[in-house]
């Protein structure tokens, strides 16, 4: 897992769809609020889709990039290189775009009321994008705000609200991503057990 990095420019090989349903199922694995599951993956190969989402997700981007991020931002930014343009929309051969849905629409469930919505959700997203490093596969989280149009062009019903978008896929052959480092352990790890030593 100390490998996974964010990945911007991938192949146009094509990635097998029993692979990509095999990490989703990995991701609904994840626990929930009350098991309510409030998740919904919708996969997206189709060429013409992917380009009608770029094209969306680059009006917000640029809006972004050319106004609504403060400057303190796009410092922040820097040192990823990203920018308005986002050719990986088109390029990586699968994009998954994930859902949080705001009710339970299960007939089998005894209310339709969902809770830590966020949080569930924040859950499965991540043992998705842990699968896929597993299987092999690079992936982004993308988030271009607002998000509104991908329920537009998904057709997904209102109480579906957009929570992330992940290209997929194998990396291009030039790919490389930026010299970054991970916090170490001891500054995100802090111990308490009796007289602060080590349990044994």
């Amino acid at each position: 897992m100390s490998k996974r990095r964010s990945v911007r420019t991938f192949s146009r090989e094509p990635v097998d769809l029993a692979l990509i349903e095999s990490i989703v199922a990995a991701a609904g694995t994840a626990p929930s609020g009350a098991n309510k599951q409030p998740w919904r993956f919708v996969l997206v190969g189709d060429p013409d889709t992917k380009r009608r989402i770029r094209q969306a997700a680059e009006i917000e981007e640029r809006a972004f990039y050319e106004g609504r991020a403060s400057n303190d931002w796009l410092e922040d930014l820097l040192p990823l290189q990203t920018g308005p343009e986002k050719a990986f929309l088109e390029d990586a051969p699968w994009l998954i775009v994930v859902f949080k849905l705001m009710k339970d629409d299960c007939e089998k469930s005894q209310s339709d009321r969902v809770y830590y919505v966020n949080e569930s959700v924040g859950i499965a997203v991540g043992l998705l994008l842990a699968a896929a490093q597993h299987a092999g596969l690079v992936t982004l989280t993308h988030t271009p705000s607002p998000m509104g149009f991908l329920s537009e062009l998904l057709g997904r019903p209102e109480y579906e609200r957009p929570y992330v978008l992940i290209p997929i896929g194998w990396p291009a052959d030039d790919c490389t991503v930026p010299d970054i480092s991970r916090k170490p352990l001891g500054e995100i790890l802090h111990m308490h057990t009796l007289k602060n030593e080590r349990p044994t």
